[in-house]
């Protein structure tokens, strides 16, 4: 192999190794950002300690909603129609926090196997209408 030919591997060599090492950082940071969460019947499946941190995703089932009259707690219960896991939050939920629809629930269970909640998100409709409509469906539900 002469010099130039050298030279070549090594510019080859250099630029796969970048390439190699942009990919890894950039499947490094897509990782950390993946944000998965569990349904109820995978919960109860799963061993879970209690320092484990999990999302929880799920419907809030009918009729299950409790307000606390002194404080800003409530419970609630998710459900997968299969399994159903109890949850406790303390603060202000989201507006469009309903029974009956999908939520998304962060926090860690506890020794009773309620979910502790840190963070409540509602999940929205993937329905898009007019204000019009949408508000006549509104009013007839």
């Amino acid at each position: 192999m002469n010099h130039i030919h050298k030279r070549r591997f090594a510019y080859i060599f250099l630029l796969s190794l970048g390439l190699a090492m942009g990919s890894a950082l950039i499947l490094y940071a897509l990782k950390q950002n993946l944000n998965v969460f569990l349904t109820p019947s995978q919960i109860k499946t799963a061993h879970l300690s209690t320092d484990d941190h999990i999302r929880l995703g799920g419907l809030v089932k009918k009729n299950s909603l409790v307000h606390d009259t002194n404080s800003l707690t409530v419970q609630f219960i998710m459900t997968d129609y299969k399994n159903d896991i109890s949850v406790r939050y303390t603060g202000v939920l989201p507006d469009l926090f309903r029974e009956g629809k999908g939520a998304i629930v962060e926090g860690s269970l506890n020794t009773q196997g309620f979910l502790i909640a840190d963070r409540v998100l509602a999940k929205h409709d993937e329905n898009y209408l007019p204000k019009k409509v949408y508000l006549e469906m509104r009013r007839n539900a």
